[in-house]
């Protein structure tokens, strides 16, 4: 379960955070360049993986409630006094990323905009969740984690690695395109 929640960490802090730099970027490039990179293949690639990772945390949440012997946690954090919290978390970060699997809805960068952006608000409110609903009646200082990254570090960090996945994903799109090309006028 250690290895599992490690993975999700890794996959959270190096793709699903990138997510809306990304799909503006990919957005960017489809107002400017109009037709000639296929920014419509790389939302759909974008999509999928964000199914991907909903389902993987879905199954996660799942198998953390039924399996680990302190399940009290999970249905506290579902009616205690932060229950909003933990609703939203599991709406935003569950839910709506399945409504990706509807075509016409995941065909809009816009929505998959949104879509990238509640994964990020329900990851915020799985740490809030977390933490508050542990310290909310403990008031000792150590408890505490008084670590706040610089605001202006993280944004950049995140629109750089945003930007860095935008030209991949476009470039692995163009190499495929190209390949398909290759191969058709090779059949002729």
């Amino acid at each position: 379960m250690e290895v599992y929640k490690r993975i999700i960490e890794i996959i959270d802090a190096n793709l699903i955070y990138c997510f809306p730099p990304l799909i503006l970027i990919l957005l960017l490039i489809r107002l400017l360049f109009k037709n000639k990179f296929k920014t419509k293949e790389a939302l759909n690639i974008v999509r999928w993986l964000i199914i991907a990772y909903a389902a993987i945390t879905t199954s996660f949440f799942i198998i953390g409630m039924v399996f680990i012997p302190e399940e009290f946690a999970f249905t506290n954090r579902a009616t205690g006094s932060y229950w909003f919290a933990s609703w939203l978390m599991l709406i935003a970060a569950v839910v709506m990323p399945f409504t990706l699997l509807f075509k016409k809805l995941a065909s809009k960068f816009l929505y998959v905009l949104l879509i990238s952006i509640l994964l990020k608000i329900g990851s915020y409110f799985e740490r809030f969740v977390i933490l508050v609903t542990s310290l909310h009646r403990d008031y000792t200082p150590q408890a505490a984690n008084s670590y706040l990254p610089d605001f202006a570090i993280y944004i950049t960090m995140v629109f750089v690695q945003g930007l860095v996945l935008a030209i991949l994903l476009l470039g692995i799109v163009e190499i495929s395109y190209q390949m398909k090309l290759r191969s058709q006028r090779s059949k002729v």
